[in-house]
C-alpha cells in the first residue's frame, strides 16, 4: 500500500522554507522525536502552540516528517551501485523506488548512476533481491553490492545542530549515537502488534498512543507501554528528517574509503560525530569504510575532506560520487526538492 503525503502546491520559496525556528524545532525531534509540544517549547523559548503551528507547517508542506524502522541488528543491509543501459536511468530509478524493501535511492553522478539502500531478511534473500529482482531490470546494466556491517552513525542519529547541547540534554528520551551491526539473518523479539505499531509510527512517529493503540489493536496504555519497551531495548529506531536542499545542505556525497582493520572502529566512531556526517558503517570488500556526508554547497567538498585528512590519518578516501537528487529515504518518495510526497511501508517482516 502506498499513502499520498501530497505537499502544498504553492512552491515554497528556497530563502524561507526553513526558518530558524524551524530548523531548531527539527533538531530537538531528532533528538526526542514524541517530545510533547510542552516539552519542545521550554528548549525552543516558544509556547506549545506555536511549536505545533511550526511543525504542522512542516509537516504538511513535506518538508519534515518522523518515521519508524527496526534497529540495524534487525536486518540485513546492503549499500548496492547499479549502473544503468543508455536512455533507462529515468525508468529504472523510479521502479527501484517503489520497492518497499529498497529503503532509499540516490541519483548519482559518477561512475555509477543510482545508490541504493537495501534490507532484507537474510543473506540468501538479499541476495535474490540484488542478483534476481535488481539485476534482472530491463535497463539494468550492471551491479555492485556491498554488505553492510557495522554502523557507526545513521540518518537518526544526524542533527541539524540549531540548538545547543544544554538545550538538547533538557528533553526526554534524548539519544546518542550508538554503535550497532547489522544481522546476517532476521532476529527480532517484536510480535505481530509491535510490527504494526512500527507500521503506523513509518507514517507519523507522532501518533497519539490511543490512534497507535487503535491502529494496532491495543488499548492505549498497552501500546505506549509496548512502544516505550521497543525503544528501551533498542527495537525500534524513530527518526526527524528533513527536506534537506530546503534546509540549505544542497550537496550530498557518498564516499569509500580503506582504514586498516585495528583502526577502523575509531576511525568510524569519530567520523560519526562530526556534524557533516550522515551516515559511517564498514562494509565487506576492499573499500571498508561507507561514508555519506550533507553539506552546504559543493564548494563544501574540499574544507570537508581536509579535516578528513587532518583528523583521521588511517583514512584513505578512494571515491567520491555526488548526490544529483535523491527520489527516496527510508521509505518516502521525495520530490525534486527533496519535499515527501508519498510513504511507502517496508515489509512486515522488514
Amino acid at each position: 500500500m502506498q499513502e499520498s503525503l501530497t505537499p502544498g502546491s504553492a512552491e515554497p520559496d528556497y530563502r524561507t522554507a526553513f526558518s530558524e525556528v524551524d530548523l531548531a524545532l527539527v533538531d530537538a525531534l531528532q533528538s526526542s522525536p514524541r517530545a510533547t509540544w510542552s516539552q519542545l517549547g521550554r528548549v525552543l523559548g516558544i509556547d506549545a502552540t506555536t511549536v505545533a503551528r511550526h511543525w504542522e507547517r512542516l509537516h504538511t508542506l513535506g518538508l519534515a516528517w518522523i518515521t519508524a524502522y527496526e534497529a540495524p541488528h534487525a536486518a540485513t543491509v546492503a549499500y548496492v551501485e547499479v549502473r544503468c543501459r543508455p536512455g533507462s536511468f529515468e525508468q529504472v530509478s523510479r521502479t527501484l523506488a517503489r520497492m518497499p524493501w529498497i529503503f532509499s535511492v540516490d541519483e548519482t553522478a559518477g561512475d555509477f548512476d543510482l545508490f541504493l539502500s537495501v534490507a532484507a531478511p537474510d543473506l540468501h534473500s538479499l541476495g535474490t533481491a540484488v542478483h534476481g529482482t535488481i539485476g534482472g531490470l530491463p535497463g539494468v546494466h550492471s551491479t555492485r553490492t556491498r554488505l553492510g556491517i557495522t554502523v557507526f552513525g545513521e540518518g537518526s542519529d544526524w542533527r541539524t545542530r540549531a540548538i545547543d547541547s544544554a538545550a538538547r540534554a533538557q528533553l526526554p528520551e534524548s539519544r546518542t549515537t550508538v554503535r550497532d551491526t547489522y544481522s546476517s539473518h532476521m532476529r527480532t523479539r517484536l510480535t505481530q502488534q509491535d510490527h504494526d505499531l512500527r507500521a503506523a509510527l513509518s507514517l507519523d512517529g507522532r501518533l497519539s498512543y490511543k490512534a497507535l493503540g487503535e491502529a494496532a489493536g491495543l488499548s492505549e496504555h498497552t501500546a505506549r507501554r509496548r512502544l516505550l519497551q521497543m525503544l528501551r531495548d533498542r527495537d525500534l529506531t524513530l527518526r526527524c528528517d528533513i527536506a534537506h536542499p530546503l534546509a540549505g545542505y544542497r550537496a550530498m556525497v557518498i564516499y569509500r574509503a580503506c582504514v586498516p582493520h585495528q583502526h577502523l572502529e575509531q576511525t568510524g566512531i569519530g567520523l560519526a560525530h562530526m556534524e557533516q556526517v550522515r551516515l559511517a558503517v564498514s562494509v565487506s570488500g576492499p573499500r571498508n569504510l561507507l561514508l555519506m556526508a550533507w553539506l552546504h554547497d559543493l564548494n563544501g567538498i574540499g574544507p570537508f575532506e581536509n579535516l578528513l585528512a587532518d583528523r583521521f590519518p588511517h583514512l584513505e578516501v578512494e571515491d567520491r560520487t555526488v548526490a544529483l537528487h535523491s527520489p527516496k529515504r527510508m521509505g518516502r518518495l521525495l520530490d525534486r526538492h527533496g519535499r515527501a510526497t508519498q510513504h511507502i511501508p517496508l515489509p512486515p517482516n522488514l
